[in-house]
């Protein structure tokens, strides 16, 4: 296994090890951080989260200026992917840090056009990530790296800058959403003939 694919894999690794820590509060305790409380749970989840995402920024790049793109990779790379994201967000819902409709929209999108790369897939084709789609998946990243953290320092001037960042990820999770479909539309064009 080539070292991109390693790093996959520990991606998806540490997504259980992510959940068991926020599932069982592990560590219970609490500290203050910038005058604000957090769980110490959260800050460690909140490194393993940034762990997981920096393996994601680094096996693509090795993979790709060291030509070790393989099948395995094209799988696993976006899966490992969707699965750190939506399992972040659906954890900040039950924790009351992020809106379950602004998080159900997130999770439609991602597969949605999980959905329409096996479409392209099946046709040969391969649909690389366009700059709106590098740009929601960075301030999805961010957002949810804000919201584990409680906003903590930002709290204490007033600035809800986690909360602002969800809803900017929002924003380009659906814009690029709606641009990777317009781009690929004429893969739905012979349904449309009937």
């Amino acid at each position: 296994m080539n070292l991109p694919n390693k790093l996959t894999m520990f991606r998806i690794i540490l997504i259980p090890v992510f959940t068991i820590i926020l599932v069982f509060n592990l560590p219970s305790s609490m500290v203050s951080v910038a005058g604000t409380e957090i769980a110490v749970s959260s800050i460690i989840a909140t490194v393993i989260f940034i762990i997981a995402s920096l393996t994601d920024l680094l096996d693509g790049k090795i993979a790709r200026s060291q030509h070790l793109v393989t099948n395995f990779g094209k799988f696993a790379d976006p899966l490992a992917d969707k699965l750190l994201v939506m399992t972040a967000f659906i954890f900040l819902v039950t924790l009351g840090q992020a809106p379950a409709w602004v998080v159900a929209i997130i999770i439609w999108r991602e597969l949605a056009v999980t959905g329409l790369r096996l479409l392209l897939s099946q046709g040969g084709e391969v649909m690389a990530a366009a700059m709106p789609g590098k740009i929601k998946t960075t301030t999805q990243m961010l957002a949810i790296i804000l919201l584990l953290l409680n906003n903590v320092f930002f709290a204490n001037i007033g600035l809800p800058l986690a909360q602002i960042m969800l809803y900017v990820c929002l924003f380009f999770t659906i814009y690029s959403g709606v641009d990777y479909f317009w781009k690929n539309r004429t893969v739905f064009a012979d349904s449309f003939k009937q």
